[in-house]
C-alpha cells in the first residue's frame, strides 16, 4: 500500500486529511506531523512515497522550503503542496522547487483522492491561478507581478529606497506602484494597504 506523510499544523485539518486518505482503500498514512521541519528526517528513516505538505507549519517551518530539499535528495518522493492561503507567489514556487502537486484545500474527499490518484500515475496538477481576492476596493488579480513585489515588501515596513534596493529597482519606480496601488484599493495611505495586504494573506514573507 502507499505510504503517505501528512504535514498540516491545523489539529482539525489533520485529522481531515488522515480520514480521506485511511477511507481511500488505496492509500496508508505512515504518520502525521504538524511541522515541516522533521518531514525530511523522517522521510530519510522510513518509507514514503507520497507527502500531503502544508505551506505554514508549527515552528515557522516553510513546507515549500522543505519540499524543495527532500525533492533534491528524494525525488522519487511525490509531493503535494496543499494551502488555504491565497499567496500570489506558491504556485510558481512550487513550480520551480520540483513540487508534483498543488492544492487549495477543500473539505471533499473526492477532490484529494482524484488528485493524489493522478499524482501517484506522474500527472502534475497545478491550479492555473491563485484565488482572487478582494483588497480594498480592487481584486487581486488586477495587480501585476511587480506590484505584488513591491507590496510583499511593504508590509514589513520597509522604506522605498530599502524595497527599491532589494528589489532591484529606484525609489522612484517603488513609490510610482505603491501610489498605483493605493488608487486601485482606495486606502488613504501605505500603512493601511500594507496592514490590509498582509491580513488578507494575499503577500506573505513568513513562508
Amino acid at each position: 500500500m502507499i505510504k503517505v506523510l501528512i504535514v498540516e499544523d491545523d489539529p482539525m485539518a489533520r485529522e481531515l486529511l488522515e480520514i480521506f486518505v485511511r477511507s481511500s482503500g488505496r492509500y496508508e498514512v505512515s504518520r502525521s506531523i504538524a511541522s515541516a521541519a522533521l518531514a525530511e528526517t523522517y522521510c530519510l528513516k522510513n518509507k514514503v512515497d507520497l507527502i500531503l505538505m502544508d505551506v505554514c507549519t508549527d515552528l515557522g517551518a516553510s513546507g515549500l522550503d522543505v519540499a524543495a530539499k527532500i525533492k533534491k535528495s528524494m525525488p522519487h518522493i511525490k509531493i503535494i503542496i496543499i494551502t488555504s492561503l491565497p499567496e500570489y507567489n506558491f504556485i510558481s514556487r512550487a513550480k520551480e522547487y520540483g513540487v508534483d502537486s498543488f492544492w487549495y484545500k477543500t473539505p471533499v474527499a473526492e477532490e484529494i483522492l482524484e488528485l493524489i490518484d493522478r499524482t501517484m500515475a506522474g500527472i502534475s496538477v497545478f491550479p492555473d491561478s491563485t484565488p482572487s481576492l478582494q483588497l480594498g476596493q480592487a481584486l487581486s488579480s488586477e495587480f501585476t507581478p511587480r506590484q505584488l513585489e513591491v507590496l510583499r515588501e511593504l508590509t514589513s515596513g520597509e522604506t522605498n529606497a530599502g524595497i527599491a534596493s532589494r528589489l532591484g529597482m529606484s525609489p522612484i519606480t517603488v513609490r510610482n506602484h505603491i501610489q498605483k496601488m493605493l488608487e486601485m484599493t482606495g486606502f488613504e495611505n501605505r500603512t493601511s494597504l500594507a496592514v490590509a495586504a498582509d491580513k488578507s494573506g494575499l503577500v506573505s514573507r513568513d513562508f
